[in-house]
């Protein structure tokens, strides 16, 4: 059993948050013998509170602490058990474990979840400089680029012309040795 879960998540406080808890096991899943419980820690040390579990269906335990805020969300038969929390308060930040119990698989799965509740969010990261940066050094290499290119074709031109011109001296040059034309040239 092997159960898949995000270490943490970040929620802004007062909205919605799906906590995912996915797992694989090798065996089909029956309702009648699969078991789920979600429990919630406060803090490391802290005791954990069962706030929701499925015996055959699944069963919300009203802790004081959510009310009706959990709603299950998942699907066993899809080996999904993901919960939503409504309306996420400061007060819900702490540690979600997710344990899954598939027999005939013999171990139960853990998922462990840290929820932060974040009251403002995260500032936006300003690409400019990145932008400006990126553009600088692409147009520079752009421009080498073209200069190397430029350079070669004016090398190669030149390189053309020289043969050209030894082959045209080289025609005009040949003579049977004793300095008449020769007579394959006439």
């Amino acid at each position: 059993m092997e159960v898949m879960a995000p270490a943490t998540i970040n929620a802004m406080n007062g909205s919605s948050v799906k906590l995912s808890c996915t797992f694989n096991s090798c065996y089909k899943v029956e309702n009648k013998q699969f078991s789920l419980n979600w429990t919630y820690q406060e803090c490391s040390n802290c005791s954990e509170e069962l706030f929701l579990q499925f015996r055959t269906k699944i069963m919300n335990k009203q802790l004081d602490r959510f009310g009706n805020r959990v709603e299950f969300t998942g699907n066993p038969a899809k080996n999904d058990v993901s919960f939503t929390l409504k309306n996420v308060q400061l007060e819900d930040e702490g540690t979600y474990n997710c344990y899954v119990l598939n027999p005939p698989d013999r171990h139960r799965g853990h998922g462990k979840i840290s929820l932060k509740v974040l009251t403002q969010e995260p500032p936006k990261h300003d690409s400019t400089v990145a932008v400006i940066v990126g553009a600088s050094v692409g147009g520079f290499l752009a421009v080498v680029i073209l200069v190397l290119m430029v350079v070669k074709c004016v090398r190669r031109k030149k390189q053309q012309r020289l043969n050209t011109d030894d082959q045209k001296t080289e025609e005009e040059g040949k003579t049977d040795g004793e300095g008449n034309p020769d007579e394959g040239t006439k």
